[in-house]
């Protein structure tokens, strides 16, 4: 309960703070921006990734969004959180920036399996399964990869993540649905593989 108390007031100062930084920025203070970049790079950056898989590839799409955001700040219209906009805004630059150059991705029934067999026993080692599991992602198709990442991994609310995206409430759940049964379907087969119990 505290925490989830702390995490609203964290998020209560952070809205507080961009509305602020918003305004500032629209009155002519453009050095106020950089408290936006403060709080949100990281996400970005982190959302970049989850979409393309590459570091680098990530920073710069992040830092492509921020420009965006930068440019057309003015077209927040405060019926939402700024993050929720900033995060629609990123969401579709990423989206369109895949289309444009799709990452290099990986059939799931190709995905990696363990590097180290003889490091499996009763269960994997957490960075063997965040890989999988992230290889697995990146090879579902777009529309359930956006989904699930949104919600899982932005940890965006259903609505939200459906704003972001463009799509009525219904479809995103849909997809979300469908995303996780594929995806439970792919990991159950690469996590049940016979090389992994062979250690």
């Amino acid at each position: 309960m505290q925490g989830s108390l702390v995490l609203r007031e964290g998020a209560l100062v952070n809205a507080t703070a961009d509305e602020s930084d918003v305004t500032r920025v629209l009155a002519g203070d453009v050095s106020a921006f950089e408290g936006i970049v403060q709080r949100w790079q990281s996400p970005l950056v982190n959302l970049a990734y989850r979409f393309c898989g590459d570091r680098g590839r990530a920073e710069e799409m992040a830092q492509e969004a921020f420009l965006r955001a930068y440019r057309g700040l003015s077209g927040w219209r405060r019926d939402a959180a700024f993050s929720t906009w900033l995060f629609a805004l990123a969401a579709n630059l990423y989206r369109s920036e895949l289309r444009r150059i799709p990452s290099r991705t990986v059939p799931l029934d190709e995905a990696p399996e363990l590097r180290d067999n003889s490091a499996v026993d009763a269960s994997l080692e957490d960075q063997d399964r965040d890989r999988i599991v992230r290889g697995a992602v990146l090879g579902l198709p777009p529309k359930y990869r956006e989904a699930l990442i949104l919600y899982y991994f932005c940890e965006t609310d259903v609505p939200a993540a459906a704003r972001s995206l463009g799509l009525p409430v219904g479809t995103f759940k849909a997809r979300l649905s469908r995303g996780r049964e594929i995806l439970r379907n792919k990991l159950r087969y690469l996590l049940a593989s016979p090389r992994l119990r062979e250690a």
